[in-house]
C-alpha cells in the first residue's frame, strides 16, 4: 500500500529461481534448489523511508512528491536487481547519487510553499542488510503471546517462551509447491510459514469482539461490499502516490468505490458507483494474495514488478466498524484516508507493521510475521485493524499516519485525539495446501508477511456515517 519498484524477472524467470536465494536459512532438501542450498548467507538493500518522514506536503508539491516517491522505490528495486544478479558491481554509491537527486527535487518542490524539509536530504544513503536481521526473521516473533494491543491493532508482544519450535513445519507440507516457491522472485522463504497447529493461542480478543467496560461503545456497523467479483485491480496507490500510474509497483485488490485509481480525487470518488449494498462509496484496498504457481503476468504490478503467481480471489470480505472501550465514538470526516501496516516493514522495522494472519477456526492464534499453514478445510485469514483515534482536524497528513493513531491497551486515545469507529478488514482465502501463496511486495522486501497492509478512504455519505456512529454508540449491530 505504500510504493514500490521495477522488474526483477529476466525474461520469463531467469532471476526467479535464483532470487529465492535471498532467503537463506532453510536448506531442507526439497525446498530449495542445489544452487540455493549452496548459498550460505543473503542480503537485501535497506534505505531510509523518505515517505515516512514527510510532514507537510503542499497541494502544489503533491505530484512532484508522488513522482519522487515512486522513483525512489524504482531505484532501490533496480539496485537490488543488479546486486542479486551477482555481478559484484557496487550498487550503493550509484543508488545514493540517484536518491540524492530525487530527494532534492522533492525538497525543492515542497519548499516553494512551506518550510524547507532539509532533513530529507540526509536520507539518500542506503545499506545492505543480512536477511536474518530483518523484521519477520526473529526480531518480531508473532508466534509468541500477544497482549490486548493486538485488539487495538498495535504491535505489542510478550517475551514468554512457548518452549517449542513453532517454526517447525509439517514434514508432509515441506517441499510442496516447489515450482511456486522458485517462481516467486525474491521469496517467500520456507521460514516464512508456520503450521497454525504449532502456534499457541495468543490473542486476548478475537477480531470482532465488542469492546468491554462500563462506558464502552459496544455496537458494530458492517458494510457489505463484495469480494471484488468485478475484478477491480490496479498497481496504483491513490493515497501515497496520487497522479502516478503504477505508483504502488504491486497489485491492489479493491472493493467499494468503483472509480478508485491513481487519478481519483475526492470529487471523482463522490460521483462514483460502488460495490457496497448500502450506498457506501468508501474505498477499501490491499495487496493481492497470489498462488505461487509460476504464472508471470507481464504487466505493471505483476511480473514486471517481480510479483509472480495467479491472483487469488477472496472467499469472503468483511468490513466492520467497532467502538471504543472507554466511551463513545465520533463520526469520521468524509474523505479521511487511513493506512495501516507497512509495505516496507522488513527493512523499516515493525513500528508500523499491523497486519495479522491466521486460519478460520484458529483466530485466537494471530501471526504478525509468518504465513499460516492451515489444515485442510480451513481458510487463510488476513485481518487489518485500523487506527481508532483521530486528531480532530486533518483528513490526511504528509506521511499519511500522523493524523490518526491507536488507542492504548485500555482504550484511551492520546491527548489531542478523539475516538472514531475502528475499521476491521477481514479477508479469507482458499489456498492450496503447503507453502503455496504470498502477498504482493517490493522485491527487496522479499514477500515477507510482515509487509502486509491495508488502505481505506472514507467516502460514506454523512447520513450513513451518522447511522454507523449511532449503532456503535447505541450498542446495536447494524448493516
Amino acid at each position: 500500500m505504500l510504493i514500490g519498484g521495477t522488474a526483477l524477472l529476466l525474461g520469463g524467470g531467469g532471476l526467479a529461481a535464483y532470487a529465492t536465494t535471498a532467503l537463506a536459512g532453510n536448506n531442507t532438501p526439497g525446498t530449495m534448489s542445489g544452487h540455493q542450498q549452496h548459498t550460505a548467507s543473503a542480503i537485501t538493500i535497506s534505505c531510509p523511508d523518505v515517505g515516512e518522514r514527510l510532514r507537510t506536503v503542499p497541494r502544489s508539491a503533491q505530484l512532484s512528491v508522488s513522482k519522487g516517491l515512486s522513483s525512489l522505490d524504482k531505484q532501490v528495486h533496480d539496485a537490488y536487481h543488479k546486486m542479486m544478479g551477482g555481478s559484484g558491481a557496487d550498487v550503493l554509491n550509484p543508488l545514493k547519487a540517484q536518491r540524492q537527486k530525487t530527494i532534492k527535487m522533492m525538497v525543492t518542490a515542497i519548499a516553494k510553499n512551506t518550510k524547507r524539509p532539509s532533513y530529507l536530504l540526509k536520507m539518500s544513503g542506503c545499506t545492505t542488510k543480512p536477511v536474518d536481521e530483518g523484521a519477520g526473521a526473529g526480531g518480531n516473533d508473532s508466534t509468541k503471546s500477544v497482549q490486548d494491543g493486538w485488539y487495538q491493532g498495535q504491535n505489542q508482544t510478550q517475551g514468554a517462551d512457548q518452549n517449542q519450535d513453532l517454526n517447525q513445519q509439517d514434514p508432509n507440507q515441506q517441499g510442496q509447491d516447489q515450482q511456486g516457491q522458485q517462481g516467486q522472485a525474491g521469496g517467500p522463504s520456507p521460514d516464512d510459514f508456520v503450521d497454525i497447529n504449532n502456534v499457541q493461542p495468543n490473542a486476548d480478543a478475537p477480531p470482532f469482539a465488542a469492546p468491554q467496560g462500563g462506558n464502552a461503545s459496544t455496537g458494530t456497523f458492517t458494510t457489505e461490499c463484495g469480494r471484488n467479483e468485478d475484478g477491480h485491480f490496479n498497481s496504483d496507490n491513490v493515497i501515497v502516490t496520487p497522479g502516478v500510474s503504477n505508483g504502488a509497483h504491486h497489485t491492489h485488490d479493491y472493493v467499494g468505490n468503483k472509480a478508485t485509481d491513481a487519478f481519483a480525487n475526492d470529487n471523482k470518488l463522490a460521483a462514483s458507483d460502488t460495490t457496497c449494498g448500502n450506498g457506501d462509496q468508501s474505498t477499501h484496498y490491499w495487496p493481492v494474495l497470489r498462488k505461487l504457481d509460476g504464472n508471470a503476468e507481464q504487466k505493471p504490478g505483476a511480473a514486471q514488478d517481480a510479483n509472480v503467481g495467479t491472483t487469488l480471489t477472496p472467499a469472503t470480505v468483511s468490513l466492520t466498524f467497532r467502538g471504543s472501550q472507554v466511551g463513545q465514538v465520533e463520526a469520521m470526516p468524509r474523505f479521511m484516508k487511513i493506512i495501516t501496516g507497512d509495505a516496507k516493514a522488513f527493512t523499516n522495522g515493525t513500528k508500523n507493521a499491523n497486519a495479522s494472519w491466521s486460519c478460520t477456526g484458529f483466530e485466537d492464534r494471530q501471526l504478525k510475521d509468518k504465513y499460516p499453514l492451515c489444515p485442510e478445510g480451513s481458510q487463510v485469514v488476513r485481518t487489518f485493524a485500523f487506527q481508532n483515534c483521530w486528531n480532530g482536524r486533518d483528513i490526511d497528513s504528509g506521511n499519511h499516519r500522523d493524523h490518526v493513531t491507536f488507542s492504548d491497551q485500555n482504550g484511551a486515545c492520546p491527548q489531542g485525539f478523539k475516538a472514531i469507529p475502528q475499521l476491521v478488514q477481514r479477508i479469507t482465502y482458499d489456498v492450496p495446501q503447503g507453502q503455496s501463496f504470498a502477498v504482493d511486495s517490493f522485491p527487496e522486501q522479499l514477500h515477507k508477511p510482515v509487509t502486509d497492509h491495508g488502505d481505506f478512504i472514507n467516502v460514506m455519505p454523512d447520513q450513513l456515517m451518522s447511522k454507523a456512529v449511532d449503532c456503535i454508540n447505541g450498542g446495536r449491530n447494524c448493516t
